[in-house]
């Protein structure tokens, strides 16, 4: 069987449940044609490859893609195998790990409870916590944590994310991941940050609302999910699971970068950090999740109420962050979005809040991100949509003044947090320096080089760098004295200022 075998059903087949989601096909128009017009985020209009190749580039096995169009089931498709090297082609049905796209699923559920009257989201999580106390901030802060601020990454926690744990390797329970003691590999859980102050993206944060859902229900969290969630919506292969059965049918394994089989002999690692990291689940099963959430922002009579689905996706200050998914665009090119980023499993989920556009992406190979953005370019060109956050470059003219931007910068203190969005904690570095090589202006922060590509005679991009919906940008201010002074970090519509040294 040849390795690029796939599988697809086309809209008419998916069952959804609530009221306003069909499968009925948008119009007659065919499938969009999109699987020979993957491209970068940064591009010159010329690079256009077919997803055979960039699969086989980036040694992703498989993946499983379904599109979206105006709120119904576009089509959905498997690409791919399950295992390297096996005759098990993946199905918009395969059961796939999707990192922290589980967040939204996590959020979804908690809005739901809410909706029902058993939980508040601007309560203090420390009254319906039994097993855990939320600790004291910086300087002693003893502000109340909120679902809210745990939803939005707003909190101030710490513990980004998680390590993925080997087949064979105890598990840590909640309270453990909490505390943060053996066999959990986190830090314990803590306050960083004032409450609400600044946007500190924390999966650590997302184990506390699994333990006020646990404690507040009295019931285990993929219980509360398969009750509230899952079932509600038909995503009937949805679980969320520390470590499914090996004997689990049509499930992808895992593989790292070179296309190779890991976690062996299982065939996958365990995430026993539900909410934050812990979902297994098909293609077909994130579509009925996506529109769901977006029916629901859209008119009354959706999974959530129309109010609360709004609440869900209005960004909380100071970040990017609406009570779960990211939130990018306005207007017609409105979205909410989030990816999922496991070792050896990457995942992306997007939905237009005008027009009902979507898109669904999950990968069983290291480099599925990379995979994933060249595949949403490939759709959104397919499609055009509006909004397109990838930058094209071309010839500029530059001159003399270029030199002028090599020397040292370093990052101005006490910036406005709501200017500088996810750029306040995501971007990390104190100092940039800006060196010229024979190949052009390149970037050196925290001992790490990336080369420069110019789209205007003073804004360059990063092509390299991810930043969710948007691109890199550095733009060089120049003053009326043909001086440099400073330069602005740009990415997913915040804003850093760096002083020259």
């Amino acid at each position: 069987m040849p390795f690029f075998e796939r599988r697809q059903i086309l809209a008419g087949s998916l069952a959804l449940p609530l009221a306003g989601l069909t499968t009925t096909p948008v119009s007659a128009t065919p499938r969009p044609d999109f699987e020979s017009r993957l491209r970068p985020a940064v591009h010159t209009g010329a690079e256009r490859w077919t997803l055979a190749e960039r699969m086989a580039r980036g040694g992703v096995p498989g993946a499983a893609i379904a599109i979206l169009r105006g709120g119904r089931v576009d089509s959905a498709a498997g690409y791919g195998v399950r295992i390297a090297g096996q005759a098990a082609p993946v199905g918009p049905d395969t059961l796939f790990s999707v990192g922290s796209v589980s967040k939204i699923a996590t959020a979804a559920l908690c809005l739901k409870l809410v909706a029902l009257g058993h939980l508040d989201p601007d309560q203090n999580v420390d009254r319906r916590l039994m097993r855990w106390r939320v600790p004291a901030g910086p300087a002693g802060d003893r502000a109340d944590i909120s679902l809210r601020m745990l939803l939005s990454h707003t909190a101030g926690f710490n513990v980004h994310g998680f390590q993925d744990i080997a087949p064979a390797d105890p598990m840590p329970t909640l309270a453990q991941t909490l505390g943060g003691a053996s066999p959990a590999m986190n830090k314990p859980l803590a306050r960083i940050d004032a409450a609400g102050t600044r946007s500190r993206y924390s999966g650590g944060g997302y184990m506390i609302v699994q333990a006020v859902i646990e404690d507040a229900l009295g019931a285990p969290f993929g219980a509360v999910a398969s009750r509230h969630l899952f079932a509600p919506l038909g995503m009937e292969r949805s679980r969320f699971d520390a470590a499914p059965a090996a004997d689990t049918p049509d499930i992808a394994h895992a593989h790292d970068g070179d296309g190779k089989a890991v976690a062996l002999p299982r065939g996958w690692q365990s995430f026993p950090e539900l909410a934050a990291s812990g979902l297994w689940t098909s293609a077909n099963d994130l579509t009925r999740l996506v529109l769901a959430l977006g029916a629901s922002y859209r008119a009354s009579g959706g999974y959530l109420p129309q109010e609360l689905a709004v609440d869900m996706m209005t960004a909380v200050s100071p970040g990017p962050f609406g009570l779960g998914p990211r939130l990018a665009g306005e207007g017609a090119a409105h979205i909410f979005h989030h990816a999922g980023a496991n070792d050896s499993y990457k995942a992306y989920i997007e939905g237009n809040l005008a027009s009902g556009d979507g898109l669904v992406i999950v990968t069983n190979g290291a480099n599925g991100d990379v995979l994933g953005d060249e595949i949403r370019n490939a759709v959104s060109d397919a499609l055009a949509w509006p909004g397109d956050w990838s930058v094209r470059t071309g010839p500029i003219a530059t001159n003399s003044l270029t030199a002028s931007f090599v020397g040292s910068y370093k990052r101005r203190a006490d910036q406005n947090r709501a200017l500088a969005g996810l750029l306040d904690t995501t971007f990390s570095a104190e100092s940039l320096e800006i060196v010229q090589s024979a190949e052009g202006l390149q970037l050196t922060a925290k001992g790490k080089s990336r080369a420069l590509v110019a789209v205007t005679s003073n804004r360059f991009v990063v092509p390299d760098a991810y930043i969710p919906a948007g691109t890199l940008q550095l733009s060089f201010d120049r003053s009326a004295d043909r001086s440099v002074p400073g330069l602005t970090v740009l990415g997913g519509g915040g804003v850093l200022i760096f002083d020259r040294v």
